[in-house]
């Protein structure tokens, strides 16, 4: 032993960070739940989230029936399998909740994002941010003579990575909605 009273082979990091190394690995998970459109609904459902632990990668929520008082809740959020299970099974288990699925484990999904993405330059970097945004296919929706403001939607991924070739050519701000998410087929 050492000065420390530490086991070789222990670590003297705290025991919370402390994993198996044989364990689980830790996916991304894109749930969606149809809820009551009711007030106090989305707090008891970020409360879930909240009192456990779980982190929210995104958040959308949009009415999606409005005689029927329905929305729909896209959530992605990162764990292990069992954790994902007990994330759905928790949320089913909330009263307004009618229906849970969990998108990345039932097959494949279409995932978009919308983004604001305001880049600031003049000169050269002016003229390489254009033929970037024609390239993703991002829009120009706002222009000033030391600015623009480009719209697009595709992937988180997709997203990311025009973000990371703009940084250079002057990347001042970036509004994201948050994933929406759909099964494919019938």
């Amino acid at each position: 032993m050492n000065a420390l009273n530490i086991k070789k082979g222990s670590s003297s990091h705290s025991a919370y960070e402390l994993r198996d190394p044989n364990g689980d690995l830790i996916e991304s998970h894109t749930l969606t739940a149809v809820v009551a459109n009711e007030s106090g609904v989305l707090a008891r459902v970020i409360g879930l989230f909240s009192g456990r632990g779980y982190n929210i990668d995104s958040l959308t929520v949009a009415e999606v029936d409005h005689e029927g008082h329905l929305s729909r809740i896209t959530v992605v959020t990162r764990g292990t399998p069992p954790v994902i299970a007990q994330i759905k099974a928790q949320l089913e288990r909330l009263v307004p909740v009618y229906e849970v699925h969990d998108l990345t484990a039932e097959g494949p999904s279409v995932q978009r994002e919308l983004a604001l993405i305001k880049v600031t330059g003049k000169g050269e970097a002016r003229i390489e941010a254009l033929r970037l945004a024609e390239i993703f296919r991002a829009n120009v929706v706002d222009s000033t003579l030391e600015s623009f403001v480009f719209e697009m939607t595709g992937t988180p991924e997709k997203i990311d990575a025009f973000a990371d070739l703009m940084r250079p050519l002057g990347l001042r701000e970036i509004a994201r909605t948050g994933v929406a998410a759909l099964a494919r087929g019938a």
